[in-house]
């Protein structure tokens, strides 16, 4: 089963874990977190993600951190020595709990997933609203107010 390991600006990889633990109680335990505070340097950072992997004894990794280009996606970068992994920048919640719910998978797979998932995941959901109630009222239907 593929190791799941989440390196984020503090303290979102561990909110994102809290909230994987609300829905998957039995899987949390098995998701690796890293928060990365402002303050650390980086070697110190990519000392603990390359502890927290050795402990695990995990061979293979999908590493989600949050932001293309800031120091956890360049620490998740620099970890996966001598383990089979892939790095996923962008991490949100929907795309985590896609993860988890297919960790099973061959490597590759599980990332397209996790991907998918992230990204539609992504719905603008206010803004389509107010148009399709107004869109109603000019074709002489009977509007219906409801309370937001």
């Amino acid at each position: 089963m593929v190791t799941l390991f989440v390196i984020a600006h503090a303290p979102l990889a561990s909110a994102l874990r809290a909230c994987v633990s609300h829905v998957f109680p039995d899987e949390a335990k098995d998701l690796l977190t890293l928060d990365v505070p402002a303050d650390e340097a980086p070697e110190q950072t990519v000392a603990h993600a390359k502890a927290q992997i050795a402990a695990s004894g995990a061979t293979e990794v999908l590493v989600l951190s949050d932001v293309f280009g800031g120091t956890p996606c360049n620490v998740a970068a620099l970890i996966t020595d001598g383990i089979q992994s892939r790095l996923v920048t962008g991490v949100n919640l929907p795309m985590l709990m896609r993860a988890v719910t297919y960790r099973a998978e061959a490597l590759d797979a599980l990332v397209n997933r996790a991907v998918a998932g992230g990204t539609q995941g992504v719905i603008a959901v206010g803004a389509a609203a107010p148009q399709n109630q107004l869109r109603r009222a000019e074709n002489g239907q009977k509007q219906h107010h409801h309370q937001q």
